[in-house]
């Protein structure tokens, strides 16, 4: 068993999960923290969980320390910069007369690495731009073109539902999402219906998918004909999740019927 806490970058509704050896949180509520691309800043957002190693699909990294004053000023330092950042990438993405657009910037908390989220319809040729970019903040320049889902996650925002966006508060990663999971759940095919605020299918609709897959197998297929009290009826109509489904009889009657599961 390991110790973990549960923390949240900058702008980033996603909680992500790292331990620590021999530190003491108390009242305290930022952290640096390691991460692929260099040290991040993070708020503490959880409390202490232990979780067995052996059940985590990723690497956990580690907490480095507890936020210190000097950790906050730079942090907002950062944060100012990024906007700048974002400004002058912007303007010379048009001077360079470039087809992208550029979503956000980050940097790293050590400002070893400043990144940005673009998208565009086409390959680009970003390296003039992200020439110029080191040139002016003197740091490594990573640009990333991403799609409307990434966008999404990216971004941020609310479904149908109400709730936080998946993509972008607790899905680790995006997975494939096709319209036969809809038809599988019965669902309404009209884009307003499954389309979520990305213009894509909803991430959501993958959730349920294999139960309704798994309780299919139990009932008869729609349009097949069955024997019912001496008669071919046809099946018409399923209620996937309390595994009943409707049949007609040779005289027009629809009748509801009940599949025992074990």
């Amino acid at each position: 068993m390991i110790k973990v806490i549960g923390v949240q970058y900058n702008n980033s509704d996603k909680i992500f999960y790292y331990k620590f050896n021999d530190i003491s949180f108390d009242d305290k509520k930022y952290v640096i923290v390691e991460s692929d691309n260099g040290e991040r800043f993070a708020e503490i957002v959880t409390s202490i969980i232990e979780v067995d190693e052996k059940m985590l699909k990723n690497e956990v990294k580690n907490v480095i320390r507890i936020a210190n004053k000097k950790d906050m000023q730079k942090n907002e330092t950062n944060l100012a910069d990024e906007k700048n950042a974002l400004e002058d990438a912007i303007r010379l993405v048009n001077e360079l007369n470039l087809d992208m657009n550029i979503l956000n910037a980050t940097f790293s908390f050590d400002r070893r690495q400043l990144a940005f989220n673009f998208m565009s319809s086409e390959r680009i040729d970003f390296r003039e731009l992200a020439k110029r970019l080191a040139s002016i903040y003197k740091t490594r320049i990573e640009l990333r073109q991403i799609g409307v889902r990434d966008k999404a996650k990216c971004i941020g925002g609310y479904g149908v539902c109400g709730n936080t966006l998946c993509c972008s508060s607790f899905l680790e990663e995006i997975n494939s999402v096709s319209i036969n999971m809809a038809k599988n759940q019965n669902l309404s095919l009209n884009p307003q219906k499954i389309n979520g605020v990305c213009g894509r299918l909803m991430c959501c609709l993958s959730y349920e998918n294999d139960c309704y897959s798994d309780y299919k197998k139990h009932l008869p297929k729609i349009g097949s004909k069955i024997e019912y009290n001496g008669d071919l009826c046809k099946v018409i109509e399923h209620d996937t999740l309390s595994l009943k489904y409707k049949i007609e009889t040779p005289d027009l009657k629809v009748i509801e019927l009940e599949v025992n599961k074990e």
